[in-house]
């Protein structure tokens, strides 16, 4: 399996001039400081969340992986891509703050959803912050819906 993710496709995007030169790809373990910086810059890490953590965890997964948009070797965008065998979910969508508003996020999320489809996963679900309206309105114009759902968590330790 080729190490490159085709970029999303031009066609069903004109505005993707400000696209050119970057590619999606896999990340590699090598990249651990780099995303995490750029997480950093865009707002998304918690103290919580170990994200190098996460970064392992997703690259190692059978049905997981973390995607990177890179212009030349600099990391410029993210997006943390998985499946649970039934709908897929995208986590620690980023990009350069430097590069927001050149239609990046979107051929972020394209390369998400490319991921997805190339292995069957035909429903994704995210989770955003009811206060991040900002987010909340880029996905809307993705076409995402919101759903009548209530996401509840559990943390696991190893003591439960």
């Amino acid at each position: 399996m080729s190490d490159q993710i085709p970029p999303p496709n031009p066609d069903a995007r004109p505005e993707r001039e400000s696209l050119v030169g970057i590619t999606f790809r896999p990340a590699h373990h090598s990249d651990a400081g780099a995303l995490v910086a750029l997480w950093e810059a865009c707002g998304l890490t918690r103290p919580w969340n170990d994200p190098r953590k996460d970064i392992g965890f997703a690259r190692d997964g059978a049905a997981s992986d973390v995607l990177v948009g890179v212009e030349g070797d600099v990391i410029i965008a993210s997006v943390m891509v998985g499946h649970d065998g039934h709908r897929g979910a995208v986590y620690y969508v980023a990009v350069d703050p430097s590069r927001q508003g050149t239609r990046l996020g979107r051929a972020v999320m394209a390369a998400a959803e490319d991921w997805l489809k190339a292995r069957g996963v035909w429903k994704l679900n995210l989770m955003v912050r009811e206060t991040n309206l900002a987010a909340l309105g880029f996905y809307e114009g993705l076409g995402f819906q919101r759903s009548d759902v209530v996401v509840m968590q559990k943390v696991l330790t190893a003591e439960d």
